[in-house]
């Protein structure tokens, strides 16, 4: 765990804080496709991601889901940190893409480090904004890119953060995060297949053009 903390997270912290975030978080290694954070949990501790990626989205009052945005190695939840710090629920669902290590950093030191760790604070206010940078450009897409075009990008997005070109997904898997009918994606796939961007296989695709 220190060999991961350190290699992930040493050119960020100093070695005070990489030492008392060994001492007070809880190592957790979590299989793919298992919810982290759950709506309207309240948020007791924070992760910090040792490997894999996390998955973050965003539920209608029907109980559809969009996907809104992936965390990787390196970075934490902005809404994780906001619903810690002012001790409210979880407005978003967390879920492994992958299988991944975490360490949970218990919310009473997120506080303390502001101003104890010019680093920490330096992550966190980069943390909003990159989480920021990203709901702006989560809004775009679904707001002024047509379906085929929101397709292709989520693909590449799933691709680059399982860090392999062949992505092991099914048809309803991708209308289920794309808030669309399994139908429409089917189609918009095919098209794609036929455009050489990607290769399609039984639950799985291949992204040509990454």
């Amino acid at each position: 765990m220190l060999e991961l903390l350190q290699q992930n997270y040493g050119y960020l912290f100093e070695e005070a804080l990489i030492k008392e975030i060994e001492e007070v978080s809880t190592y957790k290694k979590i299989e793919a496709n298992s919810t982290v954070i759950d709506i309207d949990n309240y948020i007791t501790s924070m992760p910090l991601i040792l490997s894999g990626a996390i998955k973050i989205l965003r539920e209608d009052n029907d109980g559809d889901e969009l996907v809104l945005y992936y965390l990787e190695v390196g970075d934490t939840c902005a809404m994780t940190l906001s619903c810690c710090m002012g001790r409210t629920k979880s407005k978003i669902r967390a879920i492994t893409e992958t299988d991944v290590e975490l360490l949970m950093i218990p919310k009473q030191k997120m506080a303390e480090w502001l101003t104890k760790y010019k680093s920490w604070q330096e992550f966190v206010l980069q943390s909003y904004h990159n989480r920021l940078q990203e709901f702006i450009e989560a809004f775009d897409t679904i707001a002024f890119l047509k379906m085929d075009k929101r397709l292709y990008k989520y693909l590449k997005d799933k691709a680059l953060v399982n860090r392999n070109e062949i992505i092991q997904v099914t048809h309803q898997e991708i209308a289920n995060d794309l808030h669309t009918s399994r139908v429409v994606i089917s189609r918009l796939l095919k098209a794609l297949e036929k455009e050489k961007k990607i290769e399609l296989h039984r639950n799985s695709i291949k992204i040509l053009e990454l």
